[in-house]
């Protein structure tokens, strides 16, 4: 590791990389609604979503998702000067998110593999609520520089 910045030969398998936790609220909701126009009753109206199999207002999935951002993890400041670009992010919906649920995001290194100019590196993501049950379960993968030569 070169000045606090991780560069691709920095990183092994099993690097573990854990993020502050975060209470959704109503706020966390609407504002994601107001953002991204979806609006269906599902994630704010109480009494709509009293009538579902969930029996009150449901996070958005894609809010989950944003919660995981790399940009948002302990890792971002590490990888300010290597990260090259994100390329691509599988998720799956593990168990429902309610309002006042605390999710907590975990990233972990489970492959790399060496590109002509860049490393290729997969991280398992995972949110964990105040529970301790995953939630959301994915990988992102990314392009991260190597460390340039003296």
């Amino acid at each position: 590791m070169s000045g606090g910045q991780y560069f691709f030969e920095d990183f092994k398998v099993g690097d573990r990389f854990e993020s502050p936790s975060k209470t959704l609220t109503d706020a966390h909701f609407l504002f994601f609604s107001g953002l991204t126009g979806d609006a269906h009753p599902l994630h704010y109206d109480v009494e709509y979503a009293k009538s579902t199999r969930f029996g009150r207002p449901l996070a958005h999935g894609l809010l989950l998702t944003s919660l995981t951002a790399v940009g948002a993890s302990t890792l971002s400041p590490l990888i300010e000067d290597s990260i090259v670009a994100f390329l691509e992010q599988t998720m799956r919906f593990r168990a429902p998110v309610f309002v006042g649920d605390t999710l907590k995001p975990r990233h972990e290194v489970i492959a790399l593999e060496r590109k002509r100019s860049a490393g290729l590196l997969t991280l398992r993501v995972t949110l964990t609520n105040q529970g301790g049950a995953t939630v959301l379960e994915g990988e992102h993968r990314y392009l991260v520089a190597y460390r340039r030569a003296a």
